[in-house]
């Protein structure tokens, strides 16, 4: 066993003092509570950082900077961060069972996922067995809570909210650093808190289907190089949501843009690499683009699920800008990708013809591609929801064609001074989701709604 394992592992085996955390909470007074759950992490930190400095215990916890600075901050910055999840626990309801079971995701699932790399030493396999071992570990320790408190939990719940958790921390991981586990930690506790505060109905066999789903078409999106490791992470955790907080409608919708889009950035490759506009990675999308574009779909599902108990909103207003969204993310991959291996782009702010690849530049044939993108998925948002009817169709184009033009506004004016493409993409998504919505509250009868 290498000692980056027996590190993991002996990381694992402090996450789960978590257990000790529930039957503190729940059988002592608040005030008691507030100061003895905290407290068995606490006590590591303390040790961590004032105690322990040699020896073999130092030496099994260590991390490469930890030996350079003679403390054990990685295992103070793990313990605080679980210090932190159990006073939610105790002081500001935060079920127990998604503190343990967040706290036994990371920690296991980071053993789960160096044990793997021992084996076979690659990114995606590496990244499977921490969601794996993360998603099993997660649902241990939610059952483990409830038994501990008395309390019963329902398996779709405790599957959905593990494999959330799993795929959020596989994303973060692949983005930051190992000794951000503690931000890992923090972020994932308080995701599958909202999740769990939602008003959710979830179907057992739903979840199956969800899960099976979004792996494969994550899979593929990776296979075929249109999504890096980070992308492929960021599209299944999204896929997922929007099937388990949405339907298949839903996630239709938003797998029709990561298969459409992801193939049109191989639309002539060679051609816009010549161009300088190629997208890198040979035209695999990152995390950041494939959030940008999404975020916005993630936060309409959202709001759909916690409609009208939470928001006092009509839930299909979500509907339309989750699919205004959309529609405004694929026209503008569209028109970017097909309309950029064309001639004599003209600037949309003045129409002046300008080099290929010139933020906000348009031509005529990506524009037209551009509105046979939102047209797509108006057509299937007509045929997979019986509340979007013609006039509901046309509003999803409308949402489409406002995102592409401010997507080109913005680029022509703030891209590359006050925004980078990622957050032209996102406000771009955001000023469709808001047209789309704004629209359909005035134009499409109460009934509808």
């Amino acid at each position: 066993m290498t000692t980056t394992v027996r590190r993991a592992g002996a990381f694992a085996l402090v996450g789960t003092l978590a257990l000790a955390v529930p039957p503190i909470a729940s059988r002592t007074s608040r005030a008691l509570a507030t100061v003895a759950a905290p407290g068995p992490f606490l006590l590591v930190a303390a040790l961590a950082l004032y105690v322990v400095d040699e020896g073999a215990v130092f030496e099994l916890f260590a991390r490469p900077g930890d030996r350079r600075d003679g403390r054990l901050y990685g295992l103070a910055g793990f313990a605080l961060a679980a210090a932190a999840l159990a006073l939610l626990a105790v002081r500001f309801a935060l079920p127990p069972t998604v503190f343990v079971g967040t706290v036994f995701l990371l920690a296991w699932g980071n053993f789960g996922g160096h044990l793997v790399r021992t084996v076979r030493d690659e990114p995606f396999v590496a990244t499977a067995g921490f969601v794996l071992a993360g998603f099993l570990a997660g649902s241990v320790g939610q059952y483990a809570a409830a038994r501990l408190v008395g309390t019963t939990v329902e398996w779709p719940l405790v599957a959905f909210l593990a494999a959330s958790g799993a795929l959020l921390g596989a994303l973060l991981r692949a983005v930051l650093f190992e000794r951000d586990d503690p931000l890992v930690m923090v972020s994932i506790g308080l995701l599958l808190w909202l999740f769990a505060d939602l008003p959710l109905s979830i179907d057992p066999t739903g979840v199956a289907i969800a899960l099976a789903l979004a792996f494969l078409f994550g899979y593929l999106a990776y296979a075929l190089e249109t999504a890096s490791l980070p992308g492929m992470i960021t599209g299944v955790f999204l896929c997922l949501q929007t099937i388990v907080l949405g339907d298949f409608g839903w996630f239709v919708l938003l797998v029709t843009f990561f298969g459409v889009g992801g193939l049109s950035t191989k639309f002539r490759y060679e051609e816009k690499e010549r161009r300088g506009i190629a997208e890198e990675n040979e035209g695999a999308r990152g995390s950041g683009n494939v959030l940008a574009n999404s975020l916005v779909g993630l936060l309409a599902v959202l709001g759909w699920s916690a409609s009208p108990t939470l928001t006092g909103i009509p839930a299909d207003l979500f509907l339309f800008a989750f699919a205004g969204s959309i529609a405004a993310a694929m026209s503008d991959t569209l028109s970017s990708e097909i309309g950029g291996v064309f001639d004599n782009p003209r600037l949309i702010t003045s129409f002046e013809r300008v080099e290929p690849g010139t933020d906000g530049a348009v031509t005529w044939q990506g524009e037209v591609a551009g509105l046979a993108g939102a047209c797509l998925i108006a057509a299937i948002a007509l045929g997979a929801f019986g509340r979007v009817d013609a006039l509901g169709a046309g509003i999803v184009v409308f949402g489409g064609v406002v995102g592409m033009t401010v997507d080109s506004l913005l680029g022509a004016t703030v891209e590359g001074v006050f925004l980078e493409n990622e957050g032209v993409n996102f406000f771009a998504t955001l000023a469709a989701g808001i047209a789309a919505a704004g629209v359909a509250a005035v134009a499409v009868p109460i009934a509808v709604l």
